[in-house]
């Protein structure tokens, strides 16, 4: 069992480390690099985006972090030494926190934005991205931030553990 909970505690590790690269590197780079654009084109850049980044390797990281993190509590009540527990639930719940603000506010703006349809034929780019830009942007700092916390939380139950030593 205990090898078990190391190889979850780390899957979740790793998965949350991969979403708070993602979604932190968004923050401090690609949304400010992508606010220089006309609202046309960042309409389009966002669009294309949204179109790429589902793929295999985006979707382990972003269902891992919950999967894994929730193998690593049940499997955690197995244990003799449940010290980490509390560190894997607050990774599990952090995690959900990204993955439930990423289903409830990033999705439907994703959404939004690919409803518009192709971008040359938008009458007002402009209302769009004023729509969009914003709360897309405050729900990705969020997200990335509870990632990041997750991250912190999972590494301190993995440290907890023992395991890793």
């Amino acid at each position: 069992m205990d090898l078990l909970h190391l190889i979850a505690l780390l899957a979740a590790l790793l998965s949350a480390g991969l979403m708070a690269g993602l979604f932190t590197g968004y923050s401090y780079s690609v949304m400010p690099g992508l606010a220089i654009l006309d609202d046309r084109a960042w309409v389009a850049a966002l669009q294309h985006i949204n179109r790429v980044i589902i793929n295999g390797r985006f979707m382990t990281g972003f269902l891992g972090s919950v999967a894994f993190s929730l193998a690593a509590v049940v499997l955690g009540f197995f244990l003799d030494d449940r010290s980490a527990l509390p560190w894997t639930i607050a990774g599990l719940v952090l995690n959900l926190v990204s993955f439930i603000g990423t289903m409830a506010k990033n999705v439907p703006l994703n959404d939004k934005l690919e409803a518009a349809g192709d971008v040359a034929a938008l009458a007002d780019p402009t209302a769009l991205r004023t729509e969009v830009e914003a709360p897309w942007i405050k729900w990705n700092h969020v997200r990335g931030t509870a990632n990041l916390l997750a991250l912190a939380a999972l590494a301190w139950a993995l440290y907890t553990t023992g395991l890793a030593a």
